[in-house]
């Protein structure tokens, strides 16, 4: 899959339960051949996805497009990318950590 379809596919993968009551904003900006900009608005629980991304998200996710696509497809461990400099991350550190278990992406938990 390209990083369009995975960033399509993200929507799919959302679980309301697991955002119940949060409102926040986590984007991702992807460097690389196959770069853009993302982010997901949940409110209240509910989450939509927005190309482009917005103006004051309260995460942000920094990587190359080889290394989104190989997290989302659960080849590479995202703590492990994070570790190695392969993933940055400002902003909400804690939101962050909860990206696995909001979007039941297909790699190990961090």
């Amino acid at each position: 899959m390209t990083v369009s379809e995975h960033f399509e596919d993200l929507s799919a993968r959302f679980d309301t339960a697991a955002a119940s009551g949060l409102t926040k904003t986590i984007q991702w900006d992807i460097t690389g051949a196959e770069h853009g900009v993302w982010a997901f608005e949940i409110v209240d629980g509910v989450g939509r996805l927005i190309p482009g991304g917005v103006e004051k998200p309260d995460t942000v996710l920094t990587t190359s497009d080889e290394t989104w696509i190989a997290v989302a497809e659960g080849r590479q461990d995202p703590m492990k990318a994070f570790m190695t400099g392969k993933l940055k991350v400002t902003g909400d550190m804690t939101f962050a950590l909860r990206t696995i278990e909001l979007f039941k992406l297909a790699g190990p938990t961090p």
